[in-house]
């Protein structure tokens, strides 16, 4: 698990854990050989040469929306280059990283399983609103990145699925300065967001690879 001290990474190992299945977290606040920060790609391939095992299942539970004074862009004039660039290599370069490394660790035949958190607003055909520059295309990206990594994948595990995850509105850091218009029952609990997500990776098959998928198992288009 990347991204296990966040609240949606914390609440999957949790639920994993209940089910009897062996987790690892991995995050940037933690020390050691379990210590992963997506910004700095040799403490990710270091991380996957300490795996000892070949896990069937790898999920990036990470994602960058605000951080201090940064945050979602209203409109083009908000536009940083530096914050952009943050951006990206947290929800975009980073996951993919952890792809490069942690992919080929991963058993070459049985099902296996890659999932990173994308967002429903990564969307291009659903975007309406406009807005959040930075945290779409990034996410955008991430989802392009899904796409052809399942491609390459797929060649060397045909049973192999690789896909990127909406958990929906997660009452979590992450989405905190952002709840007031979301209703109440579509603000999920972390762990009942795990349990959503879990439900839908245990329904994907091989040829659901390379999508993108929403909590409630309903593909997103592109």
């Amino acid at each position: 698990m990347i991204g296990a001290s966040g609240g949606i990474g914390a609440a999957l190992i949790a639920a994993l854990s209940e089910e009897g299945v062996q987790v690892r977290g991995f995050a940037r606040s933690f020390g050691g050989a379990d210590h992963i920060d997506l910004a700095n790609e040799a403490s990710i391939a270091a991380a996957a040469a300490g795996l000892g095992v070949a896990p069937s299942l790898v999920v990036v539970a990470t994602g960058l929306l605000h951080d201090g004074d940064a945050g979602p862009e209203k409109a083009m004039a908000g536009l940083d280059p530096i914050w952009l660039a943050r951006q990206y290599a947290v929800n975009a370069i980073g996951p993919a990283l952890v792809a490069k490394h942690f992919l080929p660790a991963q058993p070459r035949t049985g099902r296996t399983v890659f999932a990173a958190l994308s967002a429903r607003v990564a969307s291009i055909g659903d975007n309406r609103l406009g807005g959040w520059y930075g945290y779409r295309a990034s996410k955008a990206a991430l989802n392009q990145f899904i796409r052809t990594l399942s491609v390459e994948q797929r060649r060397r595990n045909d049973r192999s699925i690789v896909v990127g995850l909406h958990p929906g509105t997660v009452d979590t850091a992450l989405s905190r300065p952002f709840q007031s218009a979301v209703a109440t029952d579509q603000l999920f609990a972390p762990d009942r967001a795990a349990v959503q997500l879990l439900d839908v990776l245990d329904g994907l098959r091989p040829a659901d690879s390379g999508k993108l998928w929403s909590w409630d198992g309903a593909e997103i288009a592109p």
